[in-house]
């Protein structure tokens, strides 16, 4: 068992004990299962603390590996997909809300920042906090917009904007319906314009006037993904992106950006002394060509530094496993063999993804800490020989299809490699009915 706490202590035949939603203790199995009134068999498991999600695009789920969009770059890729999500219904909004936490649960997630930033024909941010209570995800609901349509200079088609005193005004209403800043919170509201080439300066400024209104709301945008960006922001604000944010209050350990590629090191100094977070999404990055971010010098300057799968139509899946795999390999293609190791990729993906979301109880295993946790099997076909040596680092250099067990908040949603609440063949069905007619109406 690895904690992930402050000592990194890692317990050869571990047992975590959990009373309700809290962790009681950790320590060796035989001092534990003795004090317990259910005893989860978790031998041949590597137990942890639940991965978190800091960056994803639910939605997203219905158009992935669109052809049209399999090679292009992020502006292109965007320009194929907008008119596409133009169409999204509260159907198709929950149906792949219910795909992509399937897709995260499985793969070790128990706590997910999801952007939605495009609400069109009636669709709300409540179709989506209701499909993650019923599931049981400890989730971080973004009310994402757009309000800069091609005719005012922005880059999405004018039918998949909205009007700005509406944004703001359903922002409140969600704070006030949903926000819940207390420990534990299994739902927490996120304010989250989409980009700069996407709202105007004037929203941004006054959502970040909003959200400090309120305890724990926190700022989320993307910022510094491509170098069409950095040239969009010179051309309309007359500065970098980095400044262009700093102007409108968008800094501070209220804040984390997507992706954070394109920084200078000036920049992200910057950042790091103000504690802005950043959400690195390496197979996104890969997959749209888009660059390598600097996450370790970006953490070493003290920014927050977690990992997000970005939108199921940029990775294309929902895997936080594999997102950690390919965060570590992807910095050793750039900077050397030990650049970063495995048992700093998986506490970038627990403890590093809950200070990005602001939180002090999910991320490590210890007492009064929320009980989430995940257990991934080490003694199967994937990481035979592997798993003899060294098995907590073989959960990053074997490729694990699965966690054998999810429990979040305390209750088991994964057992034995399976999704307990979850009829995935009648999910599948419902997505790709849904998915077909929204590219091909």
């Amino acid at each position: 068992m690895a904690t992930f706490d402050d000592a990194a202590r890692e317990i050869p035949d571990g047992a975590v004990l959990l009373r309700d939603n809290v962790v009681e203790a950790v320590g060796p199995t035989p001092e534990l299962s003795a004090w317990a009134d259910e005893v989860v068999d978790a031998r041949g498991l590597v137990l942890l603390p639940g991965l978190v999600c800091t960056h994803h695009h639910f939605f997203q789920t219905l158009t992935r590996n669109v052809p049209e969009a399999q090679d292009a770059g992020l502006f292109d890729w965007l320009v194929t997909q907008y008119p596409i999500w133009a169409r999204l219904t509260p159907d198709a909004v929950r149906v792949s809300t219910e795909v992509a936490i399937a897709e995260l649960l499985l793969s070790g997630c128990t706590t997910a920042a999801d952007h939605g930033y495009v609400w069109p024909n009636g669709a709300r941010v409540d179709d989506q906090i209701a499909v993650a209570r019923e599931l049981g995800l400890r989730f971080h609901a973004s009310r994402g917009s757009m309000s800069r349509g091609r005719s005012q200079g922005g880059l999405p088609p004018d039918e998949a904007v909205e009007d700005e005193d509406a944004i703001l005004s359903d922002s409140e209403r969600v704070i006030a319906e949903y926000h819940d800043s207390a420990r534990y919170a299994m739902t927490r509201i996120v304010l989250a314009p989409c980009s700069p080439f996407s709202v105007t300066p004037e929203l941004m400024r006054a959502t970040a006037e909003l959200a400090r209104k309120h305890d724990a709301v926190h700022l989320h945008t993307h910022l510094c993904e491509t170098v069409d960006e950095e040239k969009y922001c010179v051309e309309q604000y007359g500065r970098r992106p980095v400044d262009f944010a700093e102007s409108v209050g968008w800094t501070g350990p209220d804040v984390w950006f997507a992706h954070a590629i394109f920084m200078a090191r000036e920049e992200f100094v910057r950042l790091g002394t103000c504690r802005t977070g950043v959400a690195h999404c390496p197979t996104s990055n890969m997959r749209l060509g888009s660059g390598i971010a600097p996450v370790l010098a970006q953490r070493d300057a003290g920014m927050r530094v977690g990992f997000g799968v970005d939108g199921s139509a940029s990775n294309d899946g929902s895997h936080m496993l594999d997102e950690a795999r390919h965060a570590m390999l992807l910095q050793r293609v750039a900077h050397g063999a030990n650049a970063m190791t495995a048992r700093e990729a998986l506490r970038l993906a627990t403890r590093g993804g809950a200070e990005v979301l602001g939180r002090d109880d999910i991320g490590s295993l210890g007492p009064g800490m929320a009980a989430d946790l995940i257990g991934v099997r080490v003694d199967g076909l994937a990481t035979a020989g592997g798993s003899v040596h060294d098995p907590l680092a073989s959960l990053m250099f074997c490729r694990i299809p699965n966690v054998d067990l999810n429990i979040v908040n305390g209750r088991v949603l994964v057992r034995d490699g399976r999704l307990v609440d979850i009829d995935v063949p009648s999910l599948v069905v419902r997505h790709t009915t849904i998915a077909r007619a929204l590219v091909s109406p």
